[in-house]
């Protein structure tokens, strides 16, 4: 057997999550080792490895690096040999590109929040801000409520990320969007109960 790949992430990276589900379902998951990461660690080699300090990456062992999560997933299902998470044609692909983008970009919309009541004083958070933030999350979720993917099988690429989107949430929560969105709440409840160990990667990273 090769050399394992290292995942440089933390477990309660939202795309770290992402890339983990992933490996899981292409049936690789032995073959990726996660490292612990810390973006805030100047000292973290993950600063080396990607240039932006940013989680994940996903160190080869020829020692390629590569980033972001949207990237990693593509190469992993490219390495398994596997298509099933991506459309062959390329208005399809695209079109899934897209709904992977929008499902992430909910997720990232989701971080900032986060990180405004994480990283700033009271005195210094943004109203104005954090409502631009929630704006992109909601009308993400409007979005994707209105074009599922499946949440059975087969996957598909956007799948994982509505569901790391929706996990995120549902653990941080910076928003209230549960009410709003019943389709995306069965949908959710779904994909959890047809992937177990997919869902436990969301409580991984609560222990």
């Amino acid at each position: 057997m090769s050399d394992p790949m290292l995942l440089r992430t933390s477990l309660t990276s939202p795309f770290g999550r992402k890339v983990r589900m992933a490996a899981i379902v292409l049936g690789i998951n032995e073959q990726v080792n996660v490292v612990g990461a810390n973006p805030l660690d100047e000292n973290d080699s993950l600063r080396q490895q990607n240039p932006l300090g940013k989680m994940p990456c996903l160190v080869l062992p020829n020692g390629a690096v590569l980033y972001d999560s949207k990237t990693i997933v593509e190469y992993l299902c490219a390495y398994a040999n596997n298509s099933d998470l991506f459309p062959s044609q390329p208005f399809d692909l695209a079109l899934e590109r897209s709904r992977v983008t929008l499902a992430d970009g909910i997720t990232d919309a989701a971080l900032m929040m986060v990180y405004e009541g994480r990283f700033r004083e009271q005195s210094q958070k943004s109203a104005s801000w954090l409502s631009h933030q929630q704006g992109k999350v909601m009308r993400g979720l409007l979005a994707m409520s209105k074009n599922l993917p499946p949440a059975s099988h087969p996957l598909a690429a956007s799948s994982l990320s509505l569901a790391t989107a929706l996990g995120y949430l549902d653990w941080r929560r910076p928003v209230e969007w549960r009410s709003s969105y019943p389709e995306l709440v069965k949908w959710l409840d779904d994909f959890n109960q047809h992937h177990p160990l997919l869902a436990d990667t969301l409580l991984e990273a609560s222990v």
